[in-house]
């Protein structure tokens, strides 16, 4: 097996992990925000604009780590640095 067979699967591994825990965490996270955004309209329904628009705003925080991580799994599929040093 040649290096750069080697750096390919490697950086199809990493970028598989990448997506997966990338994935998982902000999902648990905006599960967990969502709970506690409908208890607390359940708590005081008279907030319930308020709420929801931090619900939002927290989920839209939340998710811009999940597109973090595509964007680095992408760059290690197709924008590999290490590529370029075994392909001479």
């Amino acid at each position: 097996m040649d290096s750069l067979t080697i750096i390919a699967a490697v950086s199809i591994f990493t970028a598989g992990i990448t997506i997966a825990i990338g994935g998982m965490m902000p999902s648990r996270g905006e599960g967990e925000a969502l709970t506690k955004a409908i208890e607390s309209v359940a708590r005081q329904p008279e907030q319930a604009n308020q709420i929801i628009r931090l619900f939002f705003i927290g989920a839209a925080v939340v998710e811009s780590v999940a597109i973090y991580s595509l964007v680095i799994a992408l760059i290690i599929l197709f924008a590999n640095p290490f590529i370029h040093l075994f392909t001479k």
